[in-house]
């Protein structure tokens, strides 16, 4: 009798399980970004467990079509790539390059995940809570800015594509820094998918 009762009690526990499995929300599956670059494709897995708001502030540009047409309008050889400003998209206004946002800043997230490469992290003005919709992608180990800069992705797939782009032409931007792409590098789109969508 009483292994009857425990097996019943397994049974019980067991279909509560599954329908627990089931009511999980659909938005918790697991996604990725799918970069599409003028140079090849990157796709980069999410870190929302040390980067919550950050993760979704990006996924909901991305899903707006807000990346689709920007550039990548900072490289820094052996340091990282950077994007996101929507002034990017015209290029009458090269000279504000690096000044765009959405229309509102967030507030950082710093965490204990390191700048190396492959990282995606936000990039931001002195002030900590400045970020909006401008990001980075480093292009080596930068241990310097960890804990300075909100880490929050990782390319996953596409290491080729990021060190073409990193390794594009650059001449002296307007600030004397040698950053400034001499051809158009651009983000044709940022789609958020499945990542077992991803091949």
């Amino acid at each position: 009798m009483k292994s009857i009762l425990i097996n019943l009690l397994a049974a019980v526990l067991a279909v509560a399980s599954v329908n627990a499995e089931e009511q999980k929300p659909m938005n918790s599956a697991k996604e990725v970004a799918v970069i599409k670059t003028s140079e090849g494709e990157m796709v980069a897995e999410f870190w929302p467990e040390v980067a919550p708001n950050t993760v979704e502030n990006f996924k909901k540009l991305a899903r707006s079509g807000f990346y689709d047409g920007t550039a990548f309008h900072r490289i820094v050889k052996g340091f990282m790539i950077q994007g996101g400003d929507p002034l990017t998209k015209d290029p009458a206004k090269e000279s504000r390059y690096g000044t765009g946002d959405p229309g509102y800043k967030i507030k950082a997230e710093f965490n204990d995940r390191s700048h190396e490469r492959g990282v995606l992290s936000m990039a931001r003005s002195s002030d900590p809570d400045s970020a909006g919709s401008q990001f980075f992608i480093c292009l080596a180990n930068v241990s310097r800015l960890d804990h300075q800069y909100t880490t929050f992705g990782k390319i996953i797939k596409g290491d080729d594509v990021l060190g073409k782009i990193g390794d594009t032409e650059v001449t002296t931007s307007d600030s004397g820094e040698r950053s400034k792409p001499t051809k158009r590098v651009t983000v044709d789109s940022i789609k958020i998918v499945p990542a077992d969508s991803v091949k």
